[in-house]
């Protein structure tokens, strides 16, 4: 597998590592890390998107479990980084697309963190999965409905995500469900960077 050094200095610190019937696809599932470059040329190629200024890693361990029809492939760790790059372009994506139907940078995936008012009034800060789809040919779709390009749509537990015509689905999960209140920041705070959740029942799926 190849090995790319970009996006690593943070990953240091961490433990561990609607449905349409549509052609099938075989993406490789390594994490590269190459929208955490200081620059937005990678392997010489521009890349469309840049980060926003509230991009944080965060510190609740989500995963991406990918699905081929029944079958489960292998999961996606989506804690390491701030956001992750998938398209068809294998030489800047962090999770490939290999289906034809998928642009070279068709979505990325972007943690941000939000400010959030909680029940009693107080404003505190969360550290949130968002998608945003990079214009692609054939759009994305959450939980079956397509997402308008160029717009960031917040990402719930147990969303199903697919990009293009491909069948493959991309359910979004993390560990243990207590620790998502560990992203709260009250206003001004910094974000941390580490974690160490307990692990929680997956979908039967993903068993």
């Amino acid at each position: 597998m190849e090995s790319h050094p970009w996006g690593n200095e943070a990953a240091q610190n961490e433990e561990g590592a609607g449905k349409d019937d549509v052609k099938k696809d075989k993406p490789n599932f390594a994490l590269s890390g190459k929208l955490l470059e200081d620059t937005n040329t990678v392997n010489g190629v521009v890349i469309t998107y840049a980060q926003p200024p509230e991009a944080r890693i965060p510190k609740v361990r989500w995963r991406l479990y990918p699905f081929k029809g029944d079958e489960a492939l292998a999961t996606m760790y989506l804690h390491r980084q701030s956001a992750y790059l998938l398209g068809r372009d294998r030489r800047i994506a962090d999770i490939p697309l290999d289906h034809p139907s998928c642009s070279k940078q068709h979505a990325v995936i972007q943690f941000r963190l939000i400010p959030v008012e909680k029940p009693d009034g107080t404003v505190v800060r969360r550290v949130k999965p968002y998608i945003i789809d990079l214009n692609s040919g054939n759009g994305s779709m959450v939980n079956g409905k397509k997402i308008e390009p160029q717009r960031y749509v917040e990402l719930l537990e147990k969303d199903v995500i697919k990009f293009g015509f491909s069948s493959r689905e991309y359910v979004m999960l993390h560990e243990g469900s207590k620790d998502a209140d560990d992203d709260y920041r009250s206003e001004g705070e910094e974000d941390a960077l580490t974690a160490a959740p307990k692990p929680k029942e997956k979908i039967a799926k993903a068993k």
